[in-house]
């Protein structure tokens, strides 16, 4: 058995380890296993169906290909980076835990900045798979085009969505002080 002075060189009053002595007796661990992740996202609630759609096809595009994997669904807008779905995601992808990314578009993921996400899985050796990837590149002018119209939907549905908050309100306010005059 070695003994831990073994490991030590002492030189000019410091302490001097061996590394290839150190790594000799360091227990081994086996990598851990990673899993594909399959994930998912719709931008609200009344798209439960598209979801679902998603949902079945990347658990039969996994099970075909015979990976281990485990399904991640997010509702939630593509601007948002702090849905709960894409935080577990990230986590596993930078813990070295995901194999590989299954999407089924890659807006899906995010609608600006899945660039960034792929250069993560790329850096903790992550592939990205996506299934319905256009075969055609765009211009510069449709992919300028798609990304203008993709930030007036969202803000136009905010600004929309917003509105018939406001609406709501005003409307329970009116019927209150509807029945507040009844009473009077």
């Amino acid at each position: 058995m070695l003994d831990l002075h073994d490991l030590i060189v002492y030189s000019g009053g410091q302490r001097r380890y061996d590394l290839a002595k150190l790594r000799a007796v360091a227990p081994r661990k086996s990598p851990p296993k990673r899993i594909t992740l399959a994930y998912a996202r719709v931008s609200g609630r009344d798209q439960q169906e598209d979801l679902k759609r998603q949902a079945d096809l990347l658990e039969a595009f996994c099970a075909q290909n015979g990976w281990r994997f485990e399904l991640i669904q997010d509702i939630g807008s593509g601007l948002n980076y702090n849905k709960s779905g894409l935080q577990t995601l990230l986590d596993r992808i930078c813990s070295g835990q995901a194999e590989r990314l299954v999407l089924t578009h890659k807006d899906r993921l995010l609608r600006f900045g899945s660039e960034l996400i792929f250069s993560l899985c790329e850096r903790f050796g992550t592939e990205v798979v996506v299934i319905n990837e256009s075969p055609q590149e765009n211009s510069f002018e449709q992919e300028l085009a798609q990304d203008v119209l993709e930030i007036i939907t969202v803000f136009s549905a905010k600004l929309y969505g917003s509105r018939s908050h406001k609406n709501q309100r005003m409307a329970e306010a009116l019927r209150a002080a509807m029945q507040e005059a009844k009473r009077s």
